[in-house]
């Protein structure tokens, strides 16, 4: 009963200003048998899109007091329509046995899989194997400087 699937993302670093720009994003799910499949696509490009954002645009900022200073769309960054590629999404719809109609859970897959996929596609472009979420361009910026400094002592 439960659903399947594999995220690929591929994207670019700009070196001058450490802003990720995503190229290419494929995803292929096993949903079992799809009933609607456009309402299904629209609900994966939406997660997909979620979590994109929680990969390398969404952060909560507090003080030391515990007061958020990034409740504003001003100070909190989401993913746009200009941010996204178009999403290259497919269906496998191996049906389930355990009910009549042959239908998987396909609630969370976009955004389950996205950031994961995301934040791959940056540590491989970086040459590193860790990055905190979200991977954004001072964030980067920390870990070529760290990665740098790393080099230059060995």
């Amino acid at each position: 009963t439960y659903p399947y699937g594999c995220h690929i993302a591929e994207l670019e670093i700009d070196p001058a200003t450490c802003a990720v720009n995503l190229q290419r994003y494929t995803v292929v799910d096993d949903f079992g048998t799809v009933i609607n499949p456009m309402m299904l696509e629209g609900q994966i490009h939406g997660g997909i899109a979620q979590g994109i954002g929680q990969a390398i645009h969404e952060h909560a900022v507090f003080d030391e007091q515990g007061q958020l200073v990034s409740g504003s769309l001003m100070d909190y960054r989401l993913p746009r329509a200009d941010d996204l590629p178009a999403f290259d999404i497919h269906f496998r719809n191996i049906p389930c046995k355990n009910n009549i109609l042959g239908v998987k859970g396909s609630g969370e897959a976009g955004a389950i899989g996205a950031p994961q996929a995301i934040i791959a596609a940056v540590t491989d472009a970086l040459g590193v194997t860790h990055i905190d979420m979200p991977a954004t361009p001072a964030a980067i910026w920390d870990v070529l400087q760290t990665k740098t400094s790393n080099e230059d002592t060995e």
